[in-house]
């Protein structure tokens, strides 16, 4: 699904939800400009997806239409058809790169994000066992597994430390090793995919 059909779908469903949101709200819910939220505005109306009514108080109403609710259901659709291809590759690639991987090792998980989810899901289709995950936020459980910080890692038992969160890699990688787990013994998936 392209970035416009994602724009259109966000805008359709925000104007079914709340037919007097402003368009600032909308800009917000976009992270575009004020101007081309307008635009896209405009489009839609001119397209026939929605009506847009002034009320009085110089206010203004974004009404969905018949065809526009018909073209929120093919991009719902199209978005979750999208999703759903997208989330099958990654965990293939994922899969992929946990091949250095035997069945029955066990792992705990650095991060609990979604590609922490992801990790965890591959993890369980290849046999691996998760003992638990790291965080540095304090939580008591993630997919109903324990916790902890890199430092209250000397307690656990396990043959890897695998990093499944993109933004503070470089930093957990650091801490772990810093925490005595053995470089190669830290295993990264967040490095670019």
């Amino acid at each position: 699904m392209n970035v416009e059909g994602q724009r259109d779908l966000i805008l359709l469903c925000e104007v079914d939800r709340d037919p007097s949101v402003t368009q600032r709200s909308l800009s917000s819910k976009l992270g575009v400009a004020l101007g081309l939220t307008n635009l896209y505005l405009k489009r839609l109306a001119r397209e026939g997806y929605i009506k847009i009514n002034t009320i009085p108080g110089n206010r203004i109403q974004y009404l969905l239409t018949p065809q526009g609710l018909t073209e929120k259901s093919r991009l719902t659709y199209q978005y979750m058809k999208y999703s759903l291809s997208y989330y099958r590759d990654i965990r293939i690639r994922l899969k992929g790169m946990l091949t250095a991987l035997d069945e029955g090792q066990r792992v705990v998980i650095v991060g609990t994000g979604e590609l922490a989810e992801l990790a965890y899901v591959s993890l369980k289709d290849m046999n691996i066992i998760c003992v638990g995950f790291v965080d540095g936020a304090s939580r008591d459980s993630f997919l109903s597994y324990p916790v902890s910080t890199p430092d209250g890692l000397a307690n656990w038992e396990f043959d890897y430390a695998l990093i499944a969160d993109i933004e503070r890699a470089r930093d957990y990688e650091g801490q772990l090793i810093q925490c005595g787990v053995p470089r190669n013994k830290v295993l990264n998936l967040g490095m670019p995919i």
